[in-house]
């Protein structure tokens, strides 16, 4: 005969059943039942206690982008449940899984307007892969069994659960199965092989071909295939910002980061491509710059686990539905052997402009005022100080596109930001997530002083837990990219952009993490080495030029080869 045990209890031993060993979360009046039996599992479910909602779904994505598990959040109904939407819609766009557990009030109160109630499937169901009210306690083992198979499957993505005070406190019969099946939904579909042959037949006619690497390759774990097919057919590779580390930076074929701030060749030569086979990415306008414009010449293979995607921006003449893993190597033995020397050849001249109009000026400035630093000189910097092998974490604007650019990667999965969405305050704690999902490597999370603001309590996190993260703050007193947009498209209009900030180095130090001013580059290497080596957590506040700019750059509105190289010159081919 099954045991019976309380709603709460198989809440917990549901989640012990599914893998999770570690929960983010703020307890509240609805989710009370739960957290007073997971007092009695904390030996079993680690409960890392963030200082907001929003840092705790933040942490959740940053835990299941290094470690490859479910991110898993819990917390009380209400304003708890509304805290957590933008971490929740981040996850959306970005392809994370998510388990999201919010408290409910009782069945007999909902639309009552009772106090903390919200309409958590109402809000969430456009945003998430599923979400789900549970009302009894019976319903419990199958639907957290259901929304972890459709959290980590096909795309991956937020599933949540409003959790009623019913079901917390009702008893259920226990007995748990994990799903393996839905009908209707097919997570994994197997490849066309007719489209595999198409594929195969253009790539091995193309003269010009060209690789898109997006997320999804990441998320499929086919880096190694990838970089297979790229060898054997001597294609050029090229990444999306969340495809950045699908290929080492210094492999001969990685060609950089595609683009409004990607580098300038493969931009460029995107237009110049005769067959483009982008795996795993959207063609997001960031990428594609203006469609009527985007790769007119080029046949186009797109294979993307979300049939969705097809045809959606850009117009394919090729699509394999499938895992990006499976598709690459059911493509692999009908792939020729290659050379494409000549194609390989059109990279450089372009390359070797952007070291000299733009790289060589942000790694190695002589022109800097007072002793302020560029950004890309700070970060290229650190990355070489981990022997390139540390993860990166990122807030949004130009500390982010700068720190793809000039970090490097000898690792997959090792550029945690938010892409589609572009999340101001993700940064911190998605670095406290990543650190705790991989303890082994060694976390920086960058972020500008506007990002860092709007979640600056989760230090309160990292001074609790001891989580050994490295935190810059690329501190230009300035939203940085809004006052780019300002000075090049709005006539220099400064409106809301300048910051007064405190003095976050003291921040820092009240929540018992070292810190220190790096007010000139003469102080900027010592500065980080004794971060590097530090085993505690560690924060440079780093006086950055106000005036630094993210370039190469495309405006908005521009076809993807229509590049500025500073405030005044654009790239000639």
């Amino acid at each position: 005969m099954s045991e019976k045990i309380q709603g709460s209890e198989a809440m917990c031993r549901a989640l012990i059943a599914e893998g999770v060993d570690t929960i983010f979360g703020y307890p509240g009046g609805q989710i009370m039942s739960f957290y007073d039996t997971l007092y009695g599992y904390q030996d079993r479910l680690h409960h890392i206690l963030t200082r907001h909602e929003q840092g705790a779904v933040h942490a959740a994505q940053g835990y299941a982008r290094s470690s490859g598990k479910v991110g898993v959040v819990t917390v009380t109904s209400g304003p708890a449940a509304t805290n957590l939407i933008t971490g929740i819609c981040d996850a959306m766009t970005d392809s994370t899984p998510l388990v999201v557990i919010t408290g409910q009030v009782a069945v007999a109160s909902l639309g009552t307007d009772a106090f903390q109630e919200t309409d958590v499937l109402g809000i969430t169901q456009p945003i998430t892969k599923w979400s789900y009210q549970i009302r009894s306690a019976e319903e419990i083992p199958w639907a957290v069994a259901r929304a972890f198979y459709l959290a980590s499957t096909g795309r991956p993505g937020p599933v949540v659960l409003d959790f009623t005070k019913n079901a917390q406190i009702g008893s259920v019969e226990w007995d748990y199965t994990p799903v393996k099946y839905i009908r209707s939904y097919d997570p994994d579909p197997e490849p066309a092989p007719q489209s595999v042959l198409d594929a195969a037949t253009l790539l091995n006619h193309a003269k010009r071909p060209m690789i898109l690497a997006g997320h999804g390759v990441l998320i499929s774990g086919a880096e190694s295939e990838l970089i297979a097919l790229a060898e054997k057919a001597d294609v050029p590779v090229a990444t999306t910002l969340l495809g950045l580390s699908s290929i080492p930076s210094d492999h001969y074929l990685n060609k950089g980061m595609i683009g409004m701030h990607g580098n300038i060749a493969p931009n460029i030569n995107t237009n110049e491509a005769d067959v483009i086979l982008a795996v795993g990415m959207r063609f997001s306008d960031r990428v594609t710059g203006r469609l009527d414009a985007y790769a007119r010449q080029a046949k186009i293979i797109h294979i993307d686990i979300d049939e969705s995607e097809f045809n959606k921006n850009v117009r394919t003449d090729v699509h394999i539905h499938s895992d990006a893993r499976k598709a690459l190597l059911k493509l692999l033995p009908h792939i020729n052997k290659s050379s494409h020397s000549e194609w390989l050849d059109t990279f450089d001249a372009p390359r070797q402009t952007e070291e000299v109009e733009v790289m060589q000026r942000e790694l190695h400035p002589i022109d800097t005022r007072n002793g302020a630093m560029r950004m890309g000189q700070v970060i290229r910097k650190i990355s070489e100080a981990s022997n390139n092998n540390g993860i990166l974490v990122t807030d949004v604007g130009q500390n982010q596109m700068m720190s793809a650019r000039y970090f490097k990667y000898s690792y997959p999965n090792s550029v945690i930001s938010s892409g589609g969405l572009g999340t101001m305050g993700f940064c911190l704690p998605a670095a406290i997530g990543a650190k705790i999902g991989a303890p082994e490597r060694q976390v920086f999370a960058f972020m500008g002083d506007g990002g860092f603001q709007m979640t600056m309590q989760e230090l309160g996190t990292i001074m609790d837990y001891r989580i050994p993260v490295k935190i810059i703050i690329l501190n230009n007193n300035f939203l940085g990219n809004v006052r780019q947009w300002q000075e090049l498209f709005f006539n220099s209009h400064f409106m809301a952009t300048p910051l007064l900030n405190p003095d976050f180095a003291m921040v820092s130090k009240a929540y018992g993490i070292p810190a220190e001013d790096v007010n000139d580059v003469s102080e900027l290497d010592a500065a980080i080495g004794r971060m590097v080596s530090s085993d505690t957590a560690y924060m440079l506040n780093v006086n950055i030029e106000a005036e630094d700019m993210v370039f190469p750059m495309i405006a908005p509105g521009s076809a993807v080869d229509e590049i500025l190289l500073n405030r005044t010159k654009k790239y000639q081919k």
